[in-house]
């Protein structure tokens, strides 16, 4: 019940949530951040601001097979650190998750997470042009969509975010899931029974399949996928690699050799440094865009 009121309370506060300091790098953490509100729900993001911003953002999509949970950020603050290092600042966004919500859904909140950032980009101390978005598996689905789809906004949105375009500057997805057709018509496959998110009208599964969406104009996008992933096949990866290149999409395939869905050890370490590395390249040292 206390968890409950709390939810409540932020539900009517706008910004910003609570705040603290970690004290072994001094990074700020400004919890439940609410970008929109559905059903009745606050849909929130917990924000990371490194002790010497670089001006850049980086959106991280909190999603699992289109379940978003919540994890106390002191404790999900450790997966952004070598970001957090680098000075980028880190928002951790939570979705309508599944089983409630599928995934044309979900695909409308992240893209009111990115509008919702740029919009108060001066509050968070961010250039508005300036934003990544990274996440594995479902999670990288969701950055592959924001990068191959987005939108220049709504200007008869009586919403001001809404009026904001959801564009970014830069992907990384880890092992993402990029062709949801067969997943989404084949009532008998195992995703289609053991991923409630999949469960959607069928007209729409091309719209929510980045592959069929690239186009030249699409954000810089790094792939990184285990060559032993049994769970995302890494033909996902080379399928979406392929239409880059025939679009001359600035992108790039990480294989990890030997590695499955999931990266731990040496493999996350090599994935982590990638990362950054791509964010840096196509973030902080080249021209921001008008």
């Amino acid at each position: 019940m206390k968890r409950m009121r709390l939810m409540l309370l932020l539900g009517v506060c706008f910004f910003p949530g609570p705040q603290r300091i970690v004290a072994q790098d001094q990074t700020k953490i400004t919890a439940d951040v609410v970008y929109g509100h559905k059903d009745g729900l606050a849909l929130t993001m917990d924000v990371f601001t490194p002790a010497k911003p670089n001006g850049c953002g980086v959106l991280f999509m909190v999603s699992g097979g289109w379940y978003s949970r919540y994890i106390d950020p002191s404790r999900a603050q450790e997966r952004f650190v070598p970001l957090l290092k680098s000075g980028f600042t880190v928002f951790a966004v939570r979705h309508g998750s599944s089983p409630r919500y599928l995934i044309p859904e979900i695909i409308g909140d992240v893209r009111r997470s990115v509008r919702f950032v740029r919009f108060h980009a001066d509050k968070f101390g961010v250039a508005p042009d300036r934003l990544g978005v990274y996440g594995g598996s479902a999670g990288g689905h969701l950055s592959l969509v924001l990068g191959t789809s987005s939108d220049k906004g709504n200007l008869a949105a009586p919403d001001p975010i809404l009026k904001t375009t959801d564009r970014v500057a830069a992907v990384v997805a880890y092992y993402p899931p990029t062709d949801l057709r067969p997943w989404v018509t084949d009532i008998n496959s195992p995703y289609y029974k053991n991923y409630p998110a999949l469960r959607f009208d069928a007209k729409q599964a091309a719209a929510c399949s980045p592959l069929l969406q690239v186009t030249p104009d699409d954000a810089p996008t790094l792939l990184i996928h285990g060559d032993q992933d049994k769970l995302v096949p890494i033909e996902h990866s080379h399928n979406i690699m392929r239409e880059f290149r025939t679009h001359k999409v600035d992108a790039k395939l990480l294989i990890i050799k030997d590695a499955a869905h999931g990266f731990r050890g040496e493999d996350a370490q090599t994935t982590d440094i990638a990362t950054v590395k791509w964010f840096q390249d196509h973030l902080l040292t080249k021209e921001a865009s008008p």
